[in-house]
């Protein structure tokens, strides 16, 4: 498996630390990377929960996934500074004309390429072949540090689609 991530994954950060994924409807350029990572270095730096400091964690991976993470071991994040990311998050589509909160749109692993496939689309590409059992997906729904690890770029087979749409098939045949 191409897991090329968990090598930015921070190794100070408690394995329980809080994960919220983003995903781009598209790559970003070079140019916009490059400002979305020092926007993101900037919140990072001054992220507060009622006023004390957030030990936090902010990258772009793959070129189209904002990643933010924190770990609670010392501060908890409150509605507050949770607000505050969503702001981010906001500013960030905003400036760069970006979809960071379609949540309908899934995205794949192919050949070393990041592929977007709406979810009412998904049954045709796995019933041709265009997405197969082993085709890593990239699983938004990780809460953790160790699920990112772990659990964000995994075959559909393993993945919430496996089960809903892998088991129908095999039924079906």
């Amino acid at each position: 498996m191409n897991a090329h991530h968990t090598a930015l994954i921070p190794t100070d950060f408690a394995g329980d630390s809080r994960v919220w994924v983003y995903q781009s409807h598209r790559l970003f350029t070079i140019s916009e990377a490059l400002q979305i990572e020092e926007m993101l270095e900037d919140f990072v730096r001054d992220w507060n929960s009622h006023g004390t400091p957030v030990k936090g964690y902010a990258n772009l991976f793959y070129g189209q996934f904002i990643i933010l993470m924190a770990d609670e071991t010392a501060t908890g994040v409150s509605g507050c500074s949770t607000d505050s990311s969503v702001r981010l998050i906001k500013d960030i589509e905003k400036k760069f004309q970006a979809q960071l909160f379609d949540r309908l749109t899934l995205a794949f692993q192919r050949d070393g390429k990041t592929q977007m496939v709406p979810l009412s689309q998904f049954p045709y590409a796995l019933g041709n072949g265009l997405i197969t059992p082993e085709t890593l997906y990239f699983n938004n729904t990780v809460l953790t540090k160790d699920e990112l690890a772990a659990k964000w770029l995994i075959p559909v087979k393993d993945s919430w689609l496996g089960a809903r749409y892998l088991k129908g098939a095999a039924a079906v045949k």
